[in-house]
């Protein structure tokens, strides 16, 4: 009786994001970050929620008590109260939200400018390139941080004047990226097909070179995320943020540096949170940058 082996089970080839995936999972240090951003994303949405349902969580942040003010950590006030009573657990996790929208809402700001500029640069070229390139490369000679602690001191401290000064002065990087991608890919066989198609230079952009330029600038947007609650909690520490009662990590430490030998939980705590969080990006950006690599894929 002949027997005839099985046939081998075919299986579909993995695509470009998935073996990405896979070489990203292999990176615990990565994973490890990447469960830490995961975390502190539903912090923050878990606090935003039960601040619009009106409920303390744990505590109200702006409840002040005098009668127990710099209290040390303790079974009531976990991270301790500050000079005037609050708890500052509450206001931690409240900085949490703050600084993660300012985050997240200015680097899609400066990933809008920044694709739009650098497509428009790369993929037109010429003079277009020229005079785009040397309007970047002028901003780009100014400190981001002084430019940014500039406008917001002309337009005044608030939430919304931060996301936006912070997302209108840090696209210069993404353009000048997002344009090295399209210089070399508007010259890519698919792109000189769709030209002979006749197809118009916005759509190619959009439809064929930008999705292929997609995983270096989603490496850029999880790098931007740390950079942006960094200048935050900068302008916060200055004056310059968002302004009291309104927490945020920022203005903790500003608030608790003149009690820093007595109450030494109102600089530790929040400073944690700052380098835990930008940390916690700069690792997953690392990891992921690694993992999108082209090299990666011959290995």
């Amino acid at each position: 009786m002949i027997t005839t082996a099985p046939a081998p089970i075919q299986t579909a080839p993995a695509t470009p994001g998935g073996r990405a995936w896979r070489r990203f999972r292999r990176n615990k240090v990565g994973v490890a970050a990447l469960v830490m951003v995961v975390i502190l994303a539903i912090v923050a949405l878990v606090f935003f929620v039960f601040d619009r349902l009106g409920i303390p969580f744990p505590m109200d942040p702006d409840a002040t008590n005098l009668e127990r003010k710099l209290l040390p950590p303790n079974p009531v006030n976990w991270l301790g109260t500050d000079n005037l009573g609050r708890d500052v657990l509450s206001r931690l996790l409240n900085g949490a939200y703050i600084s993660l929208t300012v985050g997240f809402v200015a680097v899609f700001v400066s990933l809008f400018i920044g694709v739009v500029v650098g497509a428009v640069a790369g993929y037109f070229g010429k003079w277009v390139d020229n005079l785009i390139m040397r309007a970047v490369d002028a901003l780009m000679c100014f400190p981001t941080f002084f430019l940014i602690l500039t406008a917001v001191a002309l337009l005044g401290p608030s939430i919304f004047n931060i996301i936006f000064v912070i997302g209108l002065v840090s696209w210069t990087g993404t353009a000048r990226l997002v344009r090295a991608e399209f210089l070399t890919l508007r010259e890519s066989s698919y792109v000189q097909a769709a030209r002979a198609l006749g197809q118009r230079g916005w759509k190619i952009i959009f439809r064929h070179i930008l999705p292929n330029a997609a995983a270096p600038i989603l490496v850029t947007a999880v790098l931007g995320v740390p950079e942006a609650i960094l200048a935050e909690a900068g302008l916060s520490f200055l004056g310059f943020g968002v302004q009291p009662p309104q927490a945020t990590w920022g203005n903790i430490i500003a608030d608790g540096k003149t009690y820093i030998l007595d109450a030494w939980w109102l600089i530790l705590f929040p400073g944690l949170a700052i380098l835990l969080a930008a940390l916690s990006f700069y690792l997953t950006g690392d990891a992921l940058r690694q993992a999108v690599e082209t090299r990666s894929e011959r290995q």
